[in-house]
């Protein structure tokens, strides 16, 4: 059944990613004559505000691309997306993009086929373990047909929305890459987007393709640390949400008066790199990935609806170009291949660099241009971009978000296991409460009848927790009868022992135990002690957790 489904969410995923990519060549071509006006600046800032009065005020969703709240749907929510999220993207990414906003349409489509795979899921009573997959079939079935590339959807899907290789996953997710891209090619025709000639590598090529990792890999990194900051700088503007784009999409209009060529998906510029045929000089390739960078930070970091995937290829390209007529001008007698292929590797490098997700960079540009010929210098670039990547940012860009909010826990991890599991389903209700004014005679007799490892105290007038009475704490009274009538609870209790609340994460909890030398601990809610936790349950829901997660 749930092969049957991966094919029906990967050929729904590849008809929206059919229906965005036409929405956009409509809208370009529309706009076309508009943007030569004197106020054509204006599109990019209206199509921004109509993309964020539309997420934002309309459908109440969060604004940005969206991925962060697939990968949180996998690793903490079941995969449970809503249906609007279906839709929702791929119009705020069509007037966001097609106004000539700098982004991709990859994260919506990614965004949209989730959301179905989720819903698919959700209509057919999958458990958990096959929801997730589906959500994967959605995302790997989207980005195949939007670049015609199958091998790239699922390995997309696998580093960067799942993080894990599980074999359960592939097939599935396999098959709906296969299925989405089929009907983008049936629609559409099966056609590589950025064609190139052959070219001859060398082993002088080989040891060129480490200095574009470096480049690539500081373009990487500074992109993604300027659309970070950026993010910050709208956050602390005085202006409603839904008008923030605004900003972003206006200044992005004025450098396309300047810079038409950053607007928008940016592919034309590609196509040139790889030809061979960019016309200018050095410093404009400079001048125009500096453009394209600045493009690409006001739209997404203001608000924008769209993906880093096509500002990053043209970056890329741009930045192998860049390099190749450097260093054909230092070593002139150096026999180097054509600057097509550097605009390749600095293709994947980028890809690779921006996701930290290497074998997506290579895959993705070895299907949408068929450069298997210069496959060795790309897993070069590809791997060492993305390692370099990794040890300067905490995580990838789509990741990023979650890190900083402690919600991004690594798959195949204890941590990530125990944070499917709740406090309230591992703890034990309706604790032994004490009162704190129970005499310690009546309270040996509560003790003797109770299998209860601690025991709460509780104010007896209004319920409040005070502390707890451990074993340990009254073993000196037990045998002493005259301290029985002589001494109250609350006079033997511990009042400084650690507690733990509902909503903390297990890993914690387990930390604070270990800590302490404590087995139990009292749960509390409102300061009312509503359960005790034992390490012996968490760990025993942490092996069923394990087998499920596992499939063992």
């Amino acid at each position: 059944m749930v092969i049957a489904l991966a094919a029906c969410v990967g050929a729904s995923s590849g008809l929206a990613a059919v229906a965005l990519t036409r929405a956009l060549h409509f809208m370009s071509d529309t706009l076309a004559t508009a943007h030569l006006q004197w106020w054509g600046f204006l599109l990019p800032a209206a199509g921004a505000t109509l993309s964020a009065l539309f997420i934002n005020t309309l459908l109440r969703e969060r604004p940005g691309h969206g991925v962060p709240e697939v990968v949180l749907a996998v690793l903490r929510h079941g995969g449970r997306l809503r249906f609007r999220s279906s839709f929702s993207r791929l119009v705020a990414s069509c007037l966001t993009i097609g106004s000539g906003g700098s982004a991709g349409p990859e994260a919506p489509v990614v965004v949209s086929g989730a959301a179905l795979g989720s819903n698919f899921g959700k209509l057919f009573g999958l458990n958990e373990r096959q929801r997730v997959t589906l959500v994967g079939c959605g995302a790997a079935g989207a980005i195949g047909a939007i670049f015609n590339a199958p091998i790239a959807g699922l390995v997309f899907t696998i580093e960067v929305i799942l993080g894990e290789w599980r074999a359960f996953n592939v097939v599935p997710i396999a098959i709906a890459a296969v299925s989405g891209t089929q009907i983008s090619r049936v629609l559409q025709g099966n056609q590589i987007a950025f064609a190139h000639q052959k070219f001859d590598i060398g082993l002088p090529d080989i040891a060129a393709s480490f200095g574009v990792a470096v480049a690539a890999t500081v373009a990487a990194v500074g992109l993604a640390r300027m659309i970070n900051g950026m993010h910050h700088v709208a956050a602390r503007a005085p202006l409603p949400q839904w008008l923030r784009p605004a900003v972003g999409g206006a200044a992005v209009g004025l450098i396309g008066i300047f810079l038409p060529a950053v607007m928008g998906e940016g592919y034309h510029a590609v196509q040139q790199a790889i030809d061979g045929v960019f016309a200018q000089g050095v410093a404009w390739a400079a001048l125009m990935v500096a453009a394209k960078m600045a493009a690409t930070t006001l739209t997404l970091g203001w608000g924008g609806a769209g993906g880093i995937f096509a500002p990053s290829l043209m970056i890329g390209s741009l930045i192998g170009l860049f390099y190749y007529r450097l260093l054909t001008w230092a070593l002139p007698v150096v026999g180097f291949a054509e600057e097509g292929c550097f605009a390749l590797l600095g293709m994947a490098g980028m890809i690779s660099g921006i996701l930290q997700a290497p074998l997506t960079g290579i895959f993705l540009v070895v299907e949408i241009t068929g450069g298997y010929d210069v496959i060795l210098p790309l897993i070069i670039v590809s791997v060492l971009t993305a390692t370099f990547s990794h040890y300067l940012e905490p995580g990838s860009f789509y990741l990023r978000e979650l890190i900083e909010k402690g919600d991004y826990v690594r798959p195949g991890t204890d941590a990530r296991v125990l944070s499917d599991l709740k406090v309230r389903e591992v703890m034990s209700t309706n604790p032994a409460t004490v009162p704190n004014d129970m005499l310690l005679g009546d309270f040996v007799t509560l003790f003797e009848q109770s299998q209860g490892h601690i025991f709460p105290v509780i104010d007896r007038d209004n319920g409040f927790y005070l502390g707890v009475l451990l074993p340990d704490r009254i073993r000196p009274y037990l045998f002493d009868t005259r301290m029985h009538a002589a001494l109250i609870v609350e006079q033997v209790m511990a009042g400084a022992t650690p507690t733990i609340r509902v909503g903390d994460d297990l890993g914690f909890v387990l930390d604070l135990m270990d800590h302490h030398g404590m087995n139990h601990l009292p749960v509390l809610e409102e300061n009312r002690c509503v359960g005790v936790l034992s390490k012996e349950k968490i760990l025993d829901h942490y092996r069923k957790e394990l087998i499920v997660q596992t499939g063992a």
